[in-house]
This record gives C-alpha cells, sequence and structure tokens, in this order.
C-alpha cells in the first residue's frame, strides 16, 4: 500500500482535521485480485471509497469477435476463473437457443452436477481466503483441502482442474469418465460434516462475530438500483436465485432451497453462502440419483463434434467433424439474451449473430461488476479494518469486472 497526503483548504479545514487519500491495492492482498480502491481518510475513518478497476482487462468481448463460434467457449473459461463452467454453460445456452438445439436429459443433468460443484469449488475459495483476511487461518487450509478435492474432480471429468471448457455447445465435451459417480459421491456425502468443522470454528468465535456482524451494511433500495445479485441480495432477505426464478437444464426438477437472511451485513452474506453449499451438495445428490441414461451430445451432426469413435470409423462424421474444425459452424441470424446464476450472483450472456461462423457481438452481465458498485455506500464511514471484511464479503472476481 502506499498514500499521499492532501490538505483541504484552510477555511473549510478545523484545527483537528486532516484528511489523507489511501491506495488500497492493487498489490493488496485483500483486495481479492487487482483492485485499486481509494480511500479518503478522516482519522481511521473512511470517509470517501472510490474503486478503481481495469488492471485486469483482457479485452474478451471483443476477442469473441475474431473467433469461430465453438473458439469462444475458452474465453468464457477466463472471464470468472472460479466459476468457469457457469460461464460455458451460459454462453452455450445462448448459442443453443439462436440454434434450437434440444440437448439430451444426460447432458443436461451432468450440467447441473457440475454447476453445483463449481458452486461449492468457488464458494470454499471464498470462505478460506475471506477467513484469511480476518486472522483465522486453520478456515483456509480447510476450505482449500475440500477444493483440492474438486480439482481433481474436475481434471478426472476434463483433463484440466481450471479452465475446463467441458460445457459446450450441444452438451459436454466427452463422456464423463469410469467410476466418476464412486468419486463423486464419496466427496459430496462427506462434505456435510466438512462444512460442520467450518462452522463450528467461525460461528461462536468472538473476534469472527465481532468483525461481521452490523458491518457493511447497505440499503435494500439502494441494492436494487446498483444491481446486486447472488448471495449479497439474498443476505438481504431477497431470495432471488435465477435457478428458481427462470430455471435452465432441468433446474425446474431439483428440489432445493435458496438461502436467505435479513441481516444485510458481512455475517448475513457467510451465513448465505454456507448454507448454498449445503443445498449445492442436495442437488448433486439428486443429479446422481436421478441420472438419466443416453448421450451427452444433442443430436446435431452439422453443429456437433462427432464422437471420437464414429469419427475414425466413418466417412460421413470425419467430413462433418472436418467441416466444424476448419470452418465453424453457422447460426441463424438473431439475438439472445440468456442468464444462470454463478456463485456471485446473476450472469448474463448477450450474443448476436449475423449468420457466419463467428459471433458478432457476445457482452457479459457479471456478477462481480454488479456487486462491486455497493463497495462505496458500505463502507465509507467504517473504519479501514472494516474494508477488509466488506470487500471479502461481496466476493467479487476481478476479470469477472474487467472482461
Amino acid at each position: 500500500m502506499s498514500h499521499t497526503i492532501t490538505a483541504e483548504p484552510e477555511e473549510k479545514q478545523s484545527s483537528h482535521t486532516r484528511r489523507m487519500t489511501l491506495n488500497m491495492g492493487p498489490q493488496h492482498p485483500s483486495t481479492h485480485g487487482v483492485l485499486r480502491v481509494v480511500l479518503e481518510l478522516d482519522g481511521e475513518s473512511i470517509f470517501k471509497a472510490t474503486p478503481d478497476i481495469g488492471f485486469l482487462h483482457t479485452g474478451i468481448e471483443k476477442q469473441c469477435e475474431a473467433l469461430n463460434w465453438h473458439q469462444v467457449i475458452t474465453l468464457t473459461d477466463r472471464v470468472d476463473y472460479l466459476a468457469n463452467l457457469s460461464n460455458n454453460l451460459c454462453y452455450s445456452l445462448a448459442v443453443e437457443k439462436l440454434l434450437q438445439m434440444e440437448i439430451p436429459p444426460k447432458a443436461q443433468y451432468l450440467r447441473v452436477l457440475l454447476a453445483e460443484l463449481t458452486r461449492i469449488n468457488s464458494h470454499l475459495v471464498w470462505l478460506g481466503t475471506h477467513a484469511l483476511d480476518i486472522g483465522a487461518m486453520t478456515v483456509f487450509f480447510l476450505c482449500f483441502r475440500e477444493r483440492e478435492d474438486i480439482l481433481r474432480l474436475f481434471e478426472m471429468f476434463s483433463g484440466q482442474r481450471l479452465m475446463t471448457s467441458y460445457i459446450r455447445i450441444g452438451g459436454l465435451a466427452l463422456e464423463p469418465p469410469r467410476g466418476w459417480e464412486k468419486r463423486v459421491k464419496t466427496f459430496i456425502d462427506g462434505l456435510p460434516s466438512k462444512i460442520d468443522e467450518y462452522e463450528s470454528l467461525l460461528n461462536t468465535n468472538p473476534i469472527w462475530l465481532k468483525r461481521t456482524k452490523g458491518v457493511g451494511k447497505i440499503s435494500v433500495e439502494e441494492m436494487l438500483e446498483i444491481g446486486l445479485t447472488g448471495p449479497c441480495i439474498r443476505g438481504a432477505g431477497i431470495p432471488f436465485d435465477a435457478r428458481k426464478m427462470t430455471p435452465y437444464s432441468s433446474y425446474e426438477k431439483f428440489q432445493f432451497e435458496v438461502p436467505t437472511s435479513t441481516d444485510n451485513d458481512v455475517y448475513a452474506r457467510y451465513e448465505c453462502r454456507v448454507r448454498e453449499m449445503r443445498e449445492s451438495a442436495k442437488i448433486v445428490q439428486q443429479a446422481m440419483a436421478g441420472m438419466p441414461e443416453g448421450p451427452v451430445q444433442a443430436d446435431a451432426p452439422k453443429a456437433v463434434l462427432p464422437e471420437r469413435e464414429r469419427m475414425k470409423t466413418q466417412m460421413e462424421s470425419l467430413i462433418y467433424h472436418f467441416k466444424i474444425v476448419t470452418e465453424g459452424i453457422s447460426v441463424p441470424v438473431g439475438e439472445v439474451f440468456q442468464v444462470v446464476e454463478s456463485p456471485r450472483g446473476e450472469l448474463g450472456y448477450y450474443v448476436v449473430s449475423d449468420g457466419t461462423a463467428k459471433p458478432l457481438r457476445v457482452h457479459m452481465r457479471t456478477p462481480s461488476f454488479g456487486n462491486l458498485q455497493g463497495l462505496p455506500n458500505m463502507i465509507e464511514s467504517r473504519g479501514i479494518a472494516d474494508s477488509i471484511a466488506i470487500m471479502g464479503s461481496l466476493d467479487f472476481v476481478l476479470g469477472d469486472c474487467d472482461r
């Protein structure tokens, strides 16, 4: 951190007041990426806070226009690198709407299962780092212990730990590997006891309660006006969840609760995310118990790459494979806006096609960008130490903001 001191005009400045401007970030670890927050301080109190983003800008939205429809999947992985499968899913659903493509039931259930594992994975990273910011180091180690199990599952499915590109236009990239059911079941059945362990360390910890209870409040009206979503808005008592409001990929067939709280503070957001992990575990269990039989890719040879075995043994499949890889697919002219519930809130993809092999426009409505806008209202008039807890409670990812 670095700081510069600026003085107010003498006629407006009392003999006891001296304002200081403090740069919180972009190198500070508690800003969770490369975020710079310009804090104007009056002693230990924050008088004004101004987020400064753009340090991680990659131009992903513009890059999408230079790649064919299938290649864009690899870019969606990198928008929110803690929820890459949620972005894969949102983009794929948008393109599938333009193609009017029907996705097989098994692929839909597997998409739900993977999206919920992604939610758990993201919340584990959030809880571990958020607790570490406030001084609870043990929780960090425990959360990353379970997160490692999930990354190994992703590697088992796709061959990659982070940028999996496993959810594709038309279904999934590959058939699930042999033995995946046992591995997933072992992990998900043991998760509730691990969450009990986190809560036993935090829920009655006086330091944790002091740092989170009553901190970071903001009115519901302001949240709705600014555009906060996800656990932030649910922590204020509004049960908005895209999985319930506008179900996609068979979510309407699953039974789960949308955790809410009316306290609208840092603790309420913590409580909602921990309860969400429990609900996600229930969804994964339901997906495994009701997993349909059948293919994991749509029957659309002009738009979906054929299975490897068919490509190697059937001339027609080989031709389709060659044309899709070399020329790309043509998507009918149109525009669509698709929403999913990412771990951070409402994630939307606006996709426009002009009928060619490349998108005309891909725009992401990312939840981190909306949630970050609530930061100034939450931390102004609070202490410097509170700013760390409040920033952590928003769970923003800077790649999700800058794109």
